[in-house]
């Protein structure tokens, strides 16, 4: 597989339209400015961000236009075979991205799009190993497309994250139990970017996600377009878009103090607008919690009582439609249906490891993230 890792050029240019033709000139211009590797003749998976297969509207997942352009310069720029693919946080075997419009992009450009399950190979990781889709490893280059989005969890989700959906089904889930907070959480995107990285990141910004993301928050025109053959760069420069400190993101902060892909952020080759102007100013982030708060925090965890203090998820019985995503995600296993109540979701609180993961897939927001005293 292609891949440019030691690149520290990220462009950024404004675009405030999902408009085919605009997107795909400033991603030509982004793309050969910041390095990307010559797509000609090469097989190529294009990696959207599919949370949920949902109306591009609510800025769950990578908008279509935005997929479609960047298809189409790669086709133009001579690559020989295009894949797409994704595997969303509830993945059933033949998932299509049908209401996301995704589907419908690739049957009109010829791209193909990959089921995950239907392959997988494992692959080592600095600690452990993990099964990824097949798909990944057989193409020549890997291109991801993230989603400007919050995170319940990790606060921002951009390049390090999305490498995630190579992951494929409910294995991704899994990890949350394995790395059981923010920090290790953070740890492993990183193991997992070193192991399989892609040949080149570029996100749609266009419309991004703030509030109570990465499923639930609400759309916001943050109106850029960046990429960079570099994921620590790319996620830098996205947290300073929304306003968060880049050693709050634990991936960041846990590539950095390695090394990885850059030693400081003063090592970034930035080419666009002064990042001064395009940061979104009252960007609403989920709220930080410091790392000096973690001693409290493990103490609160094995006091009952005191857990209430803590962030949790919390269920809304009158919004609930039963759908059990949230069961069938959770990694521990400590949510299910109360057999006397219609759709009231019963939760073990003293044994949720606070990943969040139901809050995310929860089609209808009935699932918030927050302090419940009583």
């Amino acid at each position: 597989m292609i891949k440019n890792m030691t690149d520290k050029r990220i462009v950024l240019r404004k675009c405030e339209e999902y408009d085919t033709e605009a997107i795909k000139r400033h991603i030509a211009e982004i793309y050969k400015a910041s390095g990307g590797p010559d797509p000609s003749g090469k097989r190529i998976l294009v990696k959207p961000n599919i949370l949920s297969d949902e109306d591009p509207r609510k800025a769950i997942s990578t908008h279509p236009v935005f997929v479609e352009a960047v298809i189409l310069y790669l086709q133009q720029a001579g690559a020989a075979v295009i894949l797409v693919g994704d595997s969303p946080a509830v993945h059933r075997n033949g998932f299509m991205p049908l209401k996301s419009g995704i589907a419908d992009v690739c049957e009109r450009t010829g791209a193909t799009w990959v089921n995950f399950t239907r392959g997988t190979q494992e692959i080592k990781l600095r600690r452990g190993k993990i099964k990824i889709t097949s798909a990944a490893l057989d193409a020549d280059m890997i291109i991801s497309l993230p989603k400007l989005k919050t995170h319940e969890l990790m606060y921002l989700t951009c390049a390090i994250k999305n490498t995630l959906g190579l992951v494929p089904g409910f294995t991704k889930a899994k990890q949350h139990a394995l790395h059981s907070d923010r920090r290790k959480f953070g740890r492993f995107l990183v193991d997992l970017n070193e192991a399989i990285t892609p040949s080149f990141f570029l996100v749609d910004g266009i419309i991004g996600m703030e509030g109570p993301g990465p499923g639930n928050g609400m759309p916001v025109k943050t109106g850029v377009i960046f990429g960079s053959c570099n994921p620590l760069a790319t996620d830098i420069i996205a947290s300073h878009i929304t306003g968060y400190n880049i050693m709050d993101i634990a991936s960041t902060k846990a590539a950095l103090e390695r090394g990885l892909w850059l030693s400081s952020p003063e090592e970034i080759e930035y080419d666009g607008p002064s990042v001064d102007s395009v940061r979104y100013e009252g960007f609403r982030k989920v709220p930080v919690i410091k790392d000096g708060n973690m001693a409290f925090k493990f103490v609160i965890r094995r006091i009952r009582p005191l857990r209430r203090l803590e962030k949790r998820p919390v269920f809304i019985q009158e919004r609930c439609i039963g759908c059990k995503a949230c069961i069938k995600i959770c990694p521990v296993q400590v949510l299910s249906m109360d057999p006397k109540v219609k759709n009231r979701i019963v939760i073990k609180d003293s044994k949720c490891i606070r990943c969040f993961c139901c809050h995310e897939v929860c089609p209808v927001n009935a699932i918030e993230a927050k302090k419940k005293i009583f």
